[in-house]
């Protein structure tokens, strides 16, 4: 019996194999490569070999793989699960992967072949509706479907919910220039690329199930198996018993709950799917994986897998365990629930290489990934290009934008930091780049959007970051009579400075007026002149402020919160 489909919604996975259990032909799935390997700088190839960042340390684990299994290529794979939309997570593991991939190239002088394949499980079934997307109603009319098969939520751009969310990753994925391969399940199981390997678990069952059970709850055990029917009558991915199997015919037979009935089917050409810790270990047999790595919510789940793929005859990849991304309230971020960042929302006030940067830093250590660690991190990616100029090969192995940008970190002059721009956009009520370059092309003589693209690019996200998660927030307050008396005194002997850029030499002016007034600590009046000048607990060093938004301006600034006009 066959299901009845929407147009949408992608392949018809009844009809992969008849009621017979004859598969359909062959055919040879085929993985979307993206962009060319960046080239190396041999000047490395040296250095290298003592170089004691984490994806060296990775790297050394494959050659000695290598030198135990005899491979003349490494085999790179990252998993992505499409149930929701992509996550910065995702692309970390992208990024952090590739980090490795790079490092091995180099301690091999790029003489061995390398591949990445980015593998999304979009043949998994839609367990629950994503609380992050629209027409919830039609979605939950798609429950227990292969993602493949949902309809898209957001248009008809794309065929299925799956495709959508394979396109939104592969999109950002391709922004940032990674040179990897691009997979689907769906593609690998119909079209037989994982037959052998299917057959092969079936011949294997019961050691699989030796595996798995130990690991189950009493319920689930009595319903499990590694394999999930793809149903003939509505095309539900099925958890459910397997009550005979016969591994000479390559088949299974189950009982449908849609209609009572028993089904037998073969296991080859996308009439089943495998559960996913058997389906993570199916790739990593049948595909010759070397090297993966998951989130530390996943070290379990790595063992089980890893066991099953012995049981297979196959050697479980090279890999670490990273911690986990968190969110506002420090919570697990969850591409479901949709609480923390969106790939897109990043790259709305920042760029995909401060999120490089970001991904790189500790990453067995827990992160918040929140919008308010997007400031530091911008900053951070700036000076670490800033320092890559002054450093031997040695020292730029060890920083983070070398294996950001594989190798080949951009020269930038960037003369304002990202923090220092968004106060100017409070100060200067900017709405659009345009009015900050009024206050940069003065600071920075001969600079315009022409001569500086980068730092233009950094005034927009600037802009946008401030007025979107910061001014909704601003509060200003009065000052007390002795913060007032140092505020006009400070605007007073400012006088003195009209049309002064010496940095140092306003912070210094700020400096001796706090101490003049008897402030003590002295963090009391910088914290004063933030609160009451710019509506915010900390800033960046105001006399740098001041030389970039001007001293007159300054002035007229402290003028207006001294008449109340700030905090009004």
């Amino acid at each position: 019996m066959g299901c009845v489909l929407d147009k949408r919604a992608g392949i018809d996975f009844a009809g992969a194999a008849g009621a017979t259990g004859a598969a359909l032909p062959v055919k040879k799935a085929q993985a979307v490569t993206s962009a060319a390997l960046p080239v190396l700088d041999p000047q490395f190839f040296p250095p290298a070999k003592t170089a004691r960042a984490w994806p060296f340390e990775e790297a050394r684990k494959l050659i000695a793989r290598l030198e135990r299994t005899g491979k003349s290529e490494v085999l790179f794979e990252t998993g992505y699960g499409p149930s929701g939309l992509p996550h910065i997570g995702t692309f970390g593991e992208v990024m952090r992967t590739t980090m490795v991939r790079t490092a091995f190239r180099l301690l091999t002088e790029d003489k061995i072949p390398t591949r990445l394949l980015s593998f999304s499980d979009d043949m998994d079934a839609l367990r629950k509706v994503p609380g992050n997307v629209p027409n919830q109603e039609m979605m939950a009319e798609y429950l227990g479907k292969p993602l493949t098969r949902v309809p898209d939520p957001f248009s008809d751009e794309h065929p299925s919910f799956g495709q959508a969310n394979n396109a939104r990753l592969r999109a950002f994925l391709d922004r940032f220039g990674f040179a990897y391969e691009f997979a689907s399940s769906t593609d690998y199981y119909t079209s037989g690329r994982f037959d052998e390997a299917l057959l092969r678990m079936l011949e294997v069952y019961d050691a699989v199930m030796e595996i798995m059970l130990p690991s189950l709850g009493p319920d689930r055990r009595a319903t499990y198996s590694p394999f999930l029917p793809i149903s003939k009558v509505n095309g539900n991915v099925l958890q459910v018993p397997v009550i005979e199997r016969n591994a000479k015919a390559g088949t299974i037979v189950y009982v449908d709950p849609a209609d009572g009935q028993k089904y037998e089917t073969v296991v080859t050409g996308g009439a089943v799917k495998c559960q996913w810790k058997p389906d993570w270990a199916l790739r990593w047999f049948a595909l010759g994986v070397d090297y993966e790595m998951a989130g530390k919510d996943l070290i379990d789940s790595v063992k089980l897998a890893s066991r099953i793929v012995t049981a297979l005859g196959g050697n479980p990849p090279e890999g670490f365990n990273y911690e986990l991304f968190l969110d506002e309230q420090g919570q697990k971020i969850s591409k479901s629930k949709g609480n923390g960042l969106t790939i897109d929302e990043w790259l709305t006030y920042a760029s995909p290489e401060s999120l490089g940067q970001y991904m790189f830093g500790k990453p067995k250590a827990a992160k918040r990934l929140y919008f308010d660690v997007i400031p530091r991190a911008v900053d951070d990616y700036y000076n670490l290009v800033a320092a890559y100029g002054r450093q031997t090969p040695e020292e730029r192995l060890e920083n983070a934008v070398f294996h950001v940008h594989t190798g080949n970190p951009p020269d930038i002059d960037m003369p304002v930091t990202f923090g220092l721009l968004m106060n100017l956009v409070s100060a200067a009520n900017a709405e659009d780049a345009g009015v900050l370059w009024g206050f940069i092309s003065r600071y920075v003589p001969g600079a315009s959007p022409a001569t500086h693209p980068e730092l233009d690019r950094l005034a927009g996200y600037a802009v946008r970051y401030f007025n979107d998660r910061v001014k909704p927030g601003k509060v200003f307050r009065l000052p007390d009579d002795k913060e007032r008396a140092a505020l006009a005194d400070l605007g007073a002997q400012l006088g003195g400075h009209e049309g002064s850029q010496d940095a140092e030499a306003l912070q210094n002016l700020v400096f001796e007026v706090g101490k003049a007034h008897g402030f003590e600590p002295l963090r009391d009046w910088f914290t004063a002149i933030y609160q009451v000048l710019l509506g915010q607990d900390q800033g960046p060093r105001f006399g740098s402020f001041i030389a970039l938004y001007g001293v007159a301006e300054t002035r007229r600034l402290i003028e207006k919160a001294l008449a109340g006009e700030l905090a009004g």
